[in-house]
């Protein structure tokens, strides 16, 4: 079975192909735009494409099986069609939460009538970096909705999770919902950074205007629309589900953990 892992440059795709070798899949091939960079082990296919260049996804899908497909919406459709045409049996797809920003994908994938595999991971435990520059600099965190809580997942075991979908058909035509194993509040998290590197930091709370300025500058013009779904989690918390256990086999990754692993992130080099 030839598996194509697209996105393989980027950090949950390079994660896709580790862990595909390491379950022991048959061929896998990697789609990236810089091979070099990639650095992907040599019993691994290489082909040079981007799924925003739809041009080069025919060559890439030759004789592809299952198609791992990472999320890139302006040209989601189009990949889909292609991928479809090329004969590939399955698709896996990275999206994100129901109806959320990334439903396009999921439109995307069933319209084009390849069987499928929706992943649906909510926050990222690596968007803590955005609190990154102020933990370098002091130990003092300007955020708000302190109180909002979810679950949020690490890419290491967003990964484990796709690639185990891949190499297994009994999971077409499901959709998981992927989270951590604990639900937090911003105010936890941030202790917990704290605990990782035997320090004590302080959470203070700010209006929604001054959280976006403070924001913007890790942030850029996406600082508002994450303000508003911060405040969209405080009236509706985000619950840990059981999926990435039930699905990997072993426990998912606790925050404590993943800020302990990555505690230079937080820390001047």
């Amino acid at each position: 079975m030839r598996i194509l892992v697209t996105g393989a440059t980027g950090n949950i795709g390079r994660m896709v192909v580790d862990e595909l070798l390491a379950l022991g899949a048959d061929t896998v091939r990697a789609l990236t735009v810089d091979p070099a960079r990639a650095a992907l082990p040599a019993r691994v296919e290489v082909a040079r494409g981007f799924l925003g260049r739809p041009a080069t996804l025919p060559a890439a899908y030759a004789n592809v099986d299952v198609l791992y497909l990472a999320p890139h919406l302006p040209t989601a459709a189009e990949a889909c069609r292609l991928a479809a045409d090329a004969g590939i049996s399955r698709i896996v797809d990275l999206a994100g939460p129901k109806g959320a920003h990334w439903q396009g994908i999921e439109d995307a994938v069933e319209a084009c009538g390849v069987p499928f595999t929706h992943l649906e991971p909510g926050e990222f435990m690596s968007n803590a970096t955005l609190w990154a520059r102020q933990i370098k600099t002091g130990d003092v965190v300007r955020d708000t909705c302190g109180d909002a809580v979810n679950a949020p997942i690490a890419q290491e075991d967003v990964a484990a999770v796709a690639a185990r979908v891949l190499l297994s058909d009994v999971h077409a035509g499901r959709s998981y919902e992927l989270t951590g194993p604990e639900a937090l509040s911003r105010r936890q998290k941030v202790e917990l950074i704290g605990q990782a590197l035997g320090r004590e930091l302080h959470y203070v709370e700010l209006p929604r205007d001054e959280a976006i300025a403070e924001l913007t500058q890790d942030m850029g013009a996406h600082a508002a629309w994450y303000v508003d779904g911060q405040q969209s989690l405080r009236e509706h918390p985000q619950a840990a589900v059981p999926t990435v256990p039930a699905l990997t086999g072993r426990p998912a990754t606790t925050f404590l953990t993943w800020a302990r692993k990555h505690a230079n992130l937080f820390q001047d080099s």
